[in-house]
């Protein structure tokens, strides 16, 4: 709706002269009142710079933003993929464990099938008792399996494995090995005790490779120490070898040391001097797939010939 125009003119009076509506009302006369001044939303003039520039400092940073979120959209697909793959690789990994004893599963069951329940008989005989003929000595190496090589059957030989394949004396107490060794002999009363030698035996070449004057203190050291005198005996006999062919001859060399180093047992003396017990060396070549045997010709309390070598007999080549 209109609003009426008011009965008098501002221009036809003068502030000094108000109307009488005015005068009647002083709060509305315009000479009373407080001069406006216009005032910024953002506050006084004097503060106008620092709001322009916090706008412009909000408007870089939403820009920047922008080109950032853009700049991201564009690299999402490659750092997905690369996560992803991160992820394909651990899963890979867990897998590839699992599959290996999914493996060993497999062969278990086939073990089971194939040869436990078809030779039901003697499984159940050896679930009560065992009497190997056999004590085997062989090396701890992955690649030197004595069943695997020889075809021992479960119940055929009790199997003893360590470090390049070492005997210690008697006199240096005792030991896994010579605790196996007591248990075969006297308990089980085993007939024949087989040390098998290997080439390219890790143990061997930590022997060959040690200083006559400097005391090892890693375990390893330590324990290949034992076949100290075939070490001796090797530097003795191959002074004009190089280092490979020096360590391949202490590889069967050590062996006999082991062989003489069972004869420092009691026991083990006591049955070999009365029939009851042979010892053998042997010697697997994984190279060639060849094996090397030979036993240990008994000499009462003197086991090494006048050379100074290890008396053998009924050597043999399987090849």
């Amino acid at each position: 709706m209109a609003v009426p125009s008011p009965p008098f003119s501002l221009s036809k009076h003068s502030p000094s002269n108000p109307p009488s509506f005015l005068a009647s009302n002083p709060s509305l006369d315009p000479s009373k009142a407080p001069v406006l001044r216009p005032r910024n939303a953002f506050g006084s003039e004097a503060n106008l710079g620092g709001v322009e520039q916090t706008r412009l400092r909000l408007w870089n940073n939403l820009k920047t933003n922008s080109d950032l979120r853009l700049q991201a959209s564009r690299e999402l697909p490659g750092l997905t993929k690369e996560l992803e793959s991160d992820k394909s690789e651990r899963m890979e990994r867990v897998e590839h464990g699992t599959d290996l004893f999914d493996e060993m599963k497999q062969r278990f069951l086939s073990f089971k099938k194939h040869k436990y329940m078809q030779n039901l008989e003697l499984y159940e005989k050896l679930a009560k008792d065992q009497a190997p003929k056999f004590m085997v000595i062989a090396c701890a190496d992955s690649r030197v399996c004595p069943s695997s090589i020889l075809g021992f059957q479960p119940g055929e030989a009790f199997v003893v494995r360590n470090v390049a394949n070492m005997v210690p004396p008697y006199e240096n107490g005792p030991s896994e090995t010579n605790a196996g060794l007591e248990f075969a002999v006297n308990s089980l009363k085993v007939e024949n005790i087989l040390v098998i030698g290997h080439s390219r035996c890790g143990g061997i070449r930590a022997l060959m490779s040690m200083h006559d004057d400097v005391e090892t203190s890693s375990l390893i050291g330590s324990w290949v120490s034992v076949g100290m005198n075939a070490r001796v005996r090797t530097k003795a006999a191959t002074k004009l070898l190089n280092f490979d062919q020096q360590c391949k001859h202490c590889e069967k060399e050590s062996v006999n040391c082991s062989l003489v180093n069972l004869l420092t047992y009691p026991w083990v003396e006591e049955k070999v001097r009365n029939g009851e017990l042979a010892i053998h060396g042997g010697y697997y070549d994984f190279v060639d797939c060849a094996f090397e045997k030979w036993t240990l010709d008994y000499k009462e309390s003197n086991p090494i010939d006048k050379s100074g070598k290890v008396a053998v007999k009924d050597r043999a080549f399987w090849f």
